[in-house]
Parts: structure tokens; sequence; C-alpha cells
């Protein structure tokens, strides 16, 4: 879906142009829109000048969870992370006005690479690439986990005393949000969570949603990451919070969210799981002992984004294609996390 003078859905393109043209000095003519696919919570464009490539993200269509969706936040974390040895994309701008193009969004300059979506794109890649991506994915969990919050500005981005407690109760009360049904697993799984809460060790910047499809490969070294994505629910919090989700995502579990033939598991060449955290827990130094809560934590809050995206597919208010399995996922997310939490 592209254009270059009406409104893309999403986007009211003159009004971006015109703010374009008064915020973004190096932009020369024309913008041109494109929605990118594979998003399945905030909506990503490609958008280009001829010259110049960005790309804008701005929150879904249709209800949101809240808290989920802040693109000033977003962009506050990519900016701070800028001049870090953590891979992200160059911080263009942050517009928090919903009138200029319906929403608020965030800008970022373009980032040359490849994003692995499906089985396909992974069949592609040399024979050692899935490990060495692989291992590049962990070890720049473990430098993301290693920078200093207080330094690059971040000090105040979260409250990192209470977070798996606060993480509980709210991804129980976005639930109530988004919910289209009535699940007995979802209130077992979160009784569990919440009566058997493990001490959390130091804090860190947590991604928050970190996964391989939320990471841009180099053009010219799979085994490299050029760019970290997706910021949208990043904080001050346990960084095993991170790991568990990672984990929880190399599961076949996810597959309706994240589609078809999920990359890490339904194609050979990757590392296992338990290969994944072997290797955390070896760069970091972090005792991994209680990952199986946050593996079952990492279950809940998918299960809950989930059902958010079934709710607004149901209402008509997706862009985009692949959402019409995504609400059979949350059923399964919640027994998963009840197995690992017996």
């Amino acid at each position: 879906m592209t254009s270059s003078g009406t409104t893309v859905a999403g986007v009211d393109v003159p009004a971006l142009q015109r703010y374009f043209e008064r915020h973004v000095p190096e932009c020369e003519g024309p913008l041109e829109v494109t929605l990118l696919q594979g998003g399945r919570s905030n909506l990503t464009y490609a958008v280009t000048d001829g010259a110049h490539r960005w790309v804008l993200r701005r929150p879904p269509l249709g209800v949101l969870t809240p808290t989920a969706h802040d693109m000033d936040r977003e962009y506050r974390v990519v900016a701070a992370l800028g001049d870090t040895a953590v891979p992200v994309a160059r911080a263009v701008l942050s517009c928090t006005d919903p009138e200029v193009i319906g929403a608020p969004f965030c800008v970022v300059g373009f980032v040359e690479g490849m994003v692995l979506r499906d089985g396909d794109e992974a069949a592609a890649l040399p024979p050692d690439d899935p490990r060495r991506a692989a291992d590049a994915l962990v070890d720049t969990l473990v430098t993301l986990h290693s920078v200093d919050a207080a330094t690059v500005g971040l000090g105040d981005f979260g409250r990192p005393d209470g977070y798996l407690e606060r993480q509980v109760r709210r991804w129980r009360g976005q639930w109530d949000k988004v919910a289209t049904r009535s699940l007995s697993d979802l209130d077992e799984l979160h009784g569990r969570l919440a009566r058997s809460l493990p001490a959390s060790g130091a804090p860190a910047i947590v991604h928050g949603d970190y996964r391989l499809d939320n990471v841009i490969l180099a053009p010219a070294d799979f085994g490299r990451i050029a760019a970290v994505i997706d910021w949208e629910m990043a904080t001050l919090g346990d960084p095993l919070a991170d790991l568990g989700m990672l984990l929880m995502y190399w599961d076949r579990t996810c597959e309706p969210v994240l589609g078809a033939r999920h990359v890490p598991t339904a194609n050979p060449g990757f590392r296992s799981g338990r290969e994944l955290a072997e290797r955390y827990a070896e760069k970091s130094g972090r005792d991994i002992g209680a990952l199986p809560y946050y593996q079952a934590l990492g279950c809940f809050k998918l299960a809950v984004i989930a059902e958010g995206i079934h709710a607004r597919f149901s209402a008509g208010q997706t862009v985009g294609t692949g959402f019409e399995r995504v609400g059979s996922a949350v059923p399964a997310l919640l027994r998963s996390g009840l197995e690992l939490l017996p």
C-alpha cells in the first residue's frame, strides 16, 4: 500500500509532507509512504522523498492496550542508545500531536538489512548464518542489559523496584481492556504468576518484546545485527524478562502470532532455546535459575497482546495481512505458561 499524495491507511500524507518540510531539514521533495508488512502491533511505514529514506511508526488503529504504543517513549530510548554499542536506527523526530497525521508518531532513519519474518527468508540464509544470527541476537541482548541507564539519560525511564509485580498486574488489566472472551486459564496463569514472584537481580534497560524479527541483520553479514527495532515496550526492569520473552518466541506455540514457519523453531540451523539461555548466562554472568517464571510471564504477555490483535482484526481495524490466525494462539500460550509454572 503506497501513497504519494493522499491518505495511506493510518497516515495523512499531505499533512506529513507539511510536517517534514518544517522539521526534517534533509527532506527534498514529495514524500512517498508505503506500509511495511509484518507488523502485529504498531504500524510501520517506509517514507522516502526520492533521495532519503526514513521509517515512521504510529499506534495501530482501534482499541489500544493502555501504556503500550507510546511513540515518544519509543523515540526516547532509541535516541538515548544512539551513542552506545547497542545498534539502533538514527533518531529523527517524535511528534506527540495526534492531529498531524491522526495519531502520535516517531521517525527514524532507514536501516539497510534483512528482517527474518518467515521460513522462506530463513531458508535463503547460508548454512552457518542461522546459528550466527542467533548468537548475535543473544550477544546484543547482553550488550543492551549492560548499558548504564543513568549514563545515557534513562535513569528515570522506569521504576525497577516492583517491576515483576507491576508487569503481572498491568498485563492482567490490559486483558480486561481487550478481551473478546472469557478464558479460565488466563485467570489461573495470572494467579500463579502473582503468587510465585522471584527476586529480581540488578535492573537494566529492558526491550520488552525482544525477538529475531525485531532486529535487522546486516546486509553483508547476517551474523551481525544492524539495528534493534520496535522499542514501544522498553523500560527499566528485570532483564530476565527479555530472555524469557525471547525463549517464548523460540517456541512454535506463538507461530500464529508471528506467521507461518516461525523462524527459529521451524527451520534448520538455529540454536535451541537451551543454548540461547546458556549463552546469555555465560556472557552476562546473570543467574538464570528462575528462568521458567520469566518464560511463563512471556506467555502471559503475548497471550494478552495476541488477544488485542484478535480484537482489532474482529472489528475490521487491522492494516495488512495475516491476522486471521492470531486469536488461535491465545489459549495455547496460556496452556504453555501453566506448564512452565505447575
